[in-house]
């Protein structure tokens, strides 16, 4: 029988990458376990967030919760939208942060920029396990592919040398952000 982890997180594209890399566990979301609240992500930094989500859901379930708050960071941006990336445009619309980082970057030469990660594992007896990764490229002068959420259609990818919207789902878990996060996060828990 598969070990069960519950994941601090109502964002479709992110449970199901967490599911294709726990394939040897059972990945619910909280809202699986008919959770209906929203959590406040109101942290100033990736952990401070993370933590919050995984600590709500593992308090209101009574059993461990995993977290992760992610975004991207952009150099010329002086790291915006950071931990702002899923509000970016202020209504959570992909599409809306996508156009909106791509005005700000107009005519910007350095377009370094890196997806963030970091993972927290809450216990209900307030043990926190907590563990980051990140993937660095550029954000590219137009959006291309559909695969992927969020920037990925933006982003050109260093270790892939191509954009995250045509990097097959395979490709993208191989090097992104959360899966460097999760595999450090689950060899620290299993170690």
């Amino acid at each position: 029988m598969k070990r069960e982890i519950v994941v601090a997180s109502g964002n479709k594209g992110k449970l199901k990458e967490i599911k294709e890399m726990l394939k040897d566990y059972e990945v619910f979301g909280y809202k699986d376990f008919g959770l209906d609240f929203e959590i406040e992500e109101n942290g100033n930094t990736f952990f401070e967030n993370a933590l919050i989500k995984a600590k709500a859901v593992a308090q209101a379930l009574g059993k461990p919760a995993l977290a992760d708050d992610s975004g991207i960071v952009v150099e010329a941006l002086g790291g915006q939208p950071g931990i702002y990336s899923a509000r970016y445009a202020g209504d959570g619309d992909d599409a809306h942060n996508n156009q909106l980082l791509l005005k700000n970057m107009e005519g910007v030469e350095d377009r370094r920029a890196k997806f963030v990660c970091c993972m927290v594992y809450y216990t209900p007896d307030g043990n926190v396990v907590t563990a980051s990764g990140e993937t660095r490229g550029t954000i590219m002068q137009a959006p291309e592919g559909s695969n992927g959420f969020g920037y990925d259609c933006i982003f050109f990818s260093e270790d892939l040398q191509k954009g995250l919207g045509v990097a097959s789902d395979q490709e993208k878990n191989s090097i992104s952000h959360r899966s460097r996060a999760l595999k450090a996060l689950m060899e620290k828990l299993n170690g």
